[in-house]
């Protein structure tokens, strides 16, 4: 028999048997008897097919982004619901929520024939709010979190007499989520190692778990949340809720500042372990997400996929087969530019750098030629020193160790180099800021360029371009099409006016001249 330290780190299967008990078995009873069918469906069990090749390990996603309201809440929602006594149902109900339990619950009324008061956080995706308005549900915005609208809905609920419909801290809604693993067991009753569950205030969670434990105790039950809203795992580690002061609203669907009570229990009690992921991760989850199915999924949705990736990273995980919930696509379409951008990172594929030049004739090829085949993705520059260029560049990489081998090799052609790949502030801020207006621009002339995106495309401008012209400004940033636009500032002497038509004429590449531009001289020249 191995020693304990011999033993993989998750929990044996007899622990996990030992743990269910009298309350395991009463959940799985409501599970069993679940009223959620009348407005859910059973939604498909889908192989990513590119996700695991990558990966090497059978990736199956929960499809719960397929509901009518594009999220599982509605099964907790209808089940808490159905089960109320027909006066409270002819009062109305009230709940709190991000926007996923308030599409389920003004569904739910609207299919029992009762009113519906839904309180969200201001912060709340408006394509949200308009669903619900849609499906017949009263809108009340208040407060910045889900903790937040909590209360202003509790101080209705008396003032009103209405019942509320908690979005995770109830037996029956709780019931009503654990039906997904019911339908997870039966769609796939072959191998199964780990079911991975995205965690707001844990009433999915803990009805996954419940009836996972229940029916198949030796699955894993891992659940997932975010940096910058981990409240359920700082509770399960303290041992007691912890209430958190802020939290991110990026995945606003698991922004819950409080985990329920007993969903705290049930957490505590039957989950084996847990990941924490960051926003670059969920980013470029979303969109492993949609190469597999070609659904976009809001970032709660794509919790899952990042906890996979990162889990099999971790554990070197080779031949398992895992389940990820995509438990919502209720995405603001406005916020895809921030996924897209910040998806590359997630999947370690672009290395920012902050790159000082001499300002000299040839050191920009120079520096173009350390960078090799790699194909940058984004090139800021500004002339700003007569002696330095500074220069704000993006290299696509396969891995994030190149990115640090990256900046070596720069180092050692004597560029002063600063690796801002982890920076936060370069990655959301200071790279579309660079630039401005500077005095050594005289003469300039401004040209918004259309080039083929193809290796070598930069390298033929270079080659083309007089050497005692100067390129004073030049900003290019890859936007995943046929064709980048690049904007580049020239320095040419007048008397070789004549040159650079012949320059721009003979390069071949769709350009305006943009040097009477008022933006450009209000904010560059």
């Amino acid at each position: 028999m191995p020693r304990a330290a011999d033993r993989p780190s998750s929990r044996p299967a007899a622990a996990a048997r030992r743990r269910t008990g009298t309350a395991s078995q009463d959940y799985l009873r409501r599970i069993l008897t679940a009223k959620v069918y009348d407005v859910a469906i059973e939604t498909p069990l889908q192989r990513a097919p590119s996700l695991s090749q990558r990966l090497g390990n059978e990736v199956l996603l929960k499809r719960e982004d397929e509901q009518p309201v594009f999220s599982f809440k509605l099964r907790g929602a209808y089940n808490k619901m159905a089960h109320l006594p027909r006066e409270a149902l002819k009062r109305g109900v009230i709940c709190a929520s991000a926007g996923n339990h308030a599409q389920g619950v003004a569904l739910s009324a609207a299919r029992l024939g009762c009113k519906a008061v839904i309180v969200m956080p201001v912060t709340t995706p408006q394509v949200k709010v308009d669903a619900v308005r849609q499906l017949g549900g009263q809108v009340v915005l208040e407060g910045e979190s889900y903790s937040d609208a909590y209360l202003h809905a509790k101080q209705l609920e008396a003032a009103k007499g209405l019942t509320f419909v908690h979005p995770f801290d109830d037996p029956d809604v709780i019931a009503g989520q654990g039906t997904i693993a019911m339908e997870i067991l039966r769609q796939h009753p072959g191998r199964l190692d780990a079911v991975f569950v995205a965690i707001g205030g844990g009433g999915l969670i803990s009805g996954v778990a419940a009836y996972l434990k229940a029916v198949r105790p030796e699955v894993q039950v891992i659940g997932v949340q975010t940096t910058d809203s981990d409240a359920m795992v700082r509770s399960v580690r303290a041992g007691r809720r912890v209430q958190l002061h802020d939290v991110g609203l990026f995945s606003d669907g698991t922004a819950v500042k409080l985990v329920g009570e007993e969903t705290f229990r049930m957490t505590r009690e039957l989950v084996d372990d847990f990941v924490v992921v960051d926003t670059d991760a969920v980013c470029a989850a979303i969109k492993d997400v949609f190469q597999d199915t070609r659904r976009i999924v809001e970032p709660a949705g794509a919790l899952g996929v990042a906890a996979v990736k990162q889990w099999v990273q971790e554990k070197k995980a080779k031949g398992q087969t895992f389940v990820a919930i995509t438990c919502g696509a209720n995405m603001n379409f406005d916020r895809l530019r921030f996924v897209a951008e910040r998806a590359e990172f997630g999947e370690q594929r672009e290395a920012l750098f902050a790159v000082s030049i001499p300002e000299e004739r040839g050191s920009f090829r120079r520096f173009c030629e350390a960078v090799g085949p790699r194909s940058v993705t984004e090139f800021n520059y500004r002339i700003a020193d007569p002696k330095v260029a500074h220069v704000f560049v993006g290299i696509a990489i396969g891995e994030r160790a190149e990115a640090d081998k990256l900046e070596r090799t720069f180092t050692r052609q004597g560029f002063a180099t600063v690796n801002l790949t982890d920076n936060e502030m370069a990655k959301e801020h200071v790279r579309h800021m660079v630039g401005g207006r500077s005095p050594l621009a005289v003469d300039e002339q401004l040209f918004r360029f259309v080039f083929p995106e193809r290796p070598g495309a930069l390298m033929r401008f270079l080659s083309a371009m007089h050497p005692d012209w100067n390129i004073s400004l030049f900003h290019y940033r890859n936007q995943g099409a046929d064709y980048g636009r690049i904007l580049v500032g020239l320095q040419v002497p007048k008397a070789d006016r004549r040159g650079l038509k012949r320059f721009l004429d003979g390069l071949g590449y769709p350009f305006v001249e943009e040097t009477d531009n008022p933006v450009y001289r209000g904010f560059l020249r």
